[in-house]
């Protein structure tokens, strides 16, 4: 089956000229002002089909019934649908980043990569616009300069997310789905970890660990995503035909700066939701305390520990990993390179963690401070932490990681040309091509947006464009019509006949 699936990224964000600034203020100046540069389209988020509080358990929690009216550059909830089909918005005061749908781990790479960049030309938008001295907010003061970290932690007990999303089918039972994912998110964090210096939440045990996220974790299976963050959450809000599909929302995930890491975060995790749907089964690697598992795994970066399952046996997160390998299988040549990729990762990583230094995150981190360390620097030095902080600049001036990279010690799987395709064009297989093309050619009709629908002005009225099938609106299926038609009655009227359901309000 096609998987869609996507990711989501919380960028950190400080002005350090003035560090008492409002983060929710510079989130709103950075999405309102990378909006004003770089698209026409100003429609507001359309909430109709928001439910973060449904459950894949089968209950509601959510607490009012009413749907908010936002306006595209309100304080606190700054939105804009990006030209690639993805959102770039303000949420829990950070700029975020959601890639458009896609059906490849390679296709959720290229969007997630894409989304650094357009962290970047929002920081870039409010430097060139303060340094005229205004502000695209109304009666706002110019927002002072900003900088963007991809990264989860603050340094100070506050965590902020990076997260997956995953369709799967909704007969598929969601138990034998959670059971069979949870030892493997507790082993996969050796793959993509960012690394992070200090363990507990607020860093205040001197230390290096591989998860920046795995001490913010307190149950196995939760709706929460800020607060009491269980191992699976539990959101059921698939954004598409909820009779056929589930999403999966994994929040127990690191922002990843290496390519390698983010690939296989999300291939890996594709392959062995593959294999528990076709009838794998993982129960005999459930672990007896799988928090605390993640949490030991996570303080190892020698990858020694081991932890305990409950038929008895305790495995290493490699050997967890290795029993997963063995199950999934590839069914096409992208999905081979992802597991030819695992194992030659997985190899070098039981052979020295430092052997993967130049493909993933946690272990070019680790390479990094050791090398300041071995000259007697303690690992809680402020310029540790800095080093820590520093590699997740999402200025490639200023990124120790984009250093790395410069200097031939960390590899990259995509072109820059690939990178700057996926900022500026949305994927041709899936509805998010018809969101993109509808937000960059008729921007200035577009009232609203959301993942399964988009709302156009014209003579007729008010028109929903509906997309809640995943590939409706594909380049495939549209473009042509499309690119025909001369005003925006022609253009629904060409949807229409492409098979896409309008409806007119006023």
């Amino acid at each position: 089956m096609t998987r869609y699936m996507g990711t989501e990224t919380e960028f950190g964000i400080a002005t350090p000229a003035q560090p008492e600034f409002s983060p929710i203020i510079s989130s709103t100046h950075a999405v309102a002002t990378y909006a004003a540069l770089h698209t026409s389209a100003r429609s507001r988020w359309d909430y109709v089909s928001e439910s973060p509080l449904k459950d894949l358990r089968g209950f509601d929690l959510r607490r009012y019934h009413t749907v908010p009216v936002v306006e595209p550059d309100a304080v606190g909830v700054a939105n804009v649908v990006t030209s690639n089909g993805g959102r770039f918005y303000v949420d829990h005061a950070h700029p975020e980043f959601s890639t458009p749908e896609v059906t490849s781990a390679w296709d959720a790479l290229r969007y997630d990569v894409a989304g650094q960049v357009i962290a970047q030309q929002a920081i870039d938008a409010v430097a060139e616009v303060s340094g005229r001295g205004v502000s695209v907010l109304k009666n706002m003061d110019p927002c002072p300069a900003i900088k963007m970290y991809k990264n989860n932690v603050d340094g100070k007990g506050a965590s902020y997310g990076s997260h997956e999303n995953y369709l799967f089918r909704r007969e598929t039972d969601f138990t034998t789905m959670a059971q069979g994912l949870i030892p493997f998110f507790v082993a996969r964090q050796v793959v993509i970890g960012a690394g992070r210096v200090g363990l507990g939440e607020e860093g205040q045990t001197p230390g290096f660990q591989i998860s920046q996220r795995a001490d913010y974790f307190y149950q196995e299976i939760s709706l929460e995503t800020t607060l009491n963050r269980g191992i699976i959450n539990t959101r059921d809000e698939p954004h598409a035909d909820a009779d056929q599909w589930r999403r999966l929302h994994v929040i127990i995930g690191d922002a990843n700066m290496s390519h390698t890491s983010i690939l296989l975060k999300l291939g890996m995790t594709a392959l062995v939701m593959d294999a528990i749907e076709e009838g794998e089964s993982f129960r005999d690697l459930a672990l007896t305390e799988p928090v605390a598992a993640l949490q030991v795994i996570s303080h190892d970066p020698t990858l020694r520990t081991t932890v305990e399952l409950k038929d008895g046996r305790r495995l290493s997160a490699l050997e967890i990993l290795a029993e997963y390998r063995q199950k999934v299988q590839a069914r096409t040549p992208e999905e081979e390179s992802i597991l030819t990729l695992w194992d030659e990762v997985t190899t070098d990583l039981a052979a020295d963690p430092l052997r993967a230094a130049d493909r993933l995150d946690w272990a070019a981190k680790w390479a990094l401070i050791s090398s300041y360390t071995r000259r007697g620097l303690s690992i809680d030095d402020p310029k540790i932490k800095l080093i820590d902080l520093q590699y997740h600049d999402v200025d490639p001036a200023r990124s120790l990681y984009h250093a790395l990279v410069a200097k031939g010690r960390m590899r990259t799987l995509l072109s820059t040309e690939e990178i700057e395709a996926a900022v500026e064009n949305a994927p041709e297989d899936s509805r998010a091509w018809l969101r993109g093309y509808l937000v960059s050619r008729w921007g200035e009709e577009v009232i609203a947006a959301n993942w399964q629908s988009v709302i156009l002005a014209s003579p007729k009225g008010n028109a929903t464009v509906r997309m809640d099938a995943l590939d409706a609106g594909r380049a495939a299926q549209v473009r042509e019509a499309c690119e025909d038609a001369a005003d925006v009655s022609a253009l629904l009227e060409a949807l229409e006949s492409c098979g896409l359901s309008i409806t007119y309000f006023s």
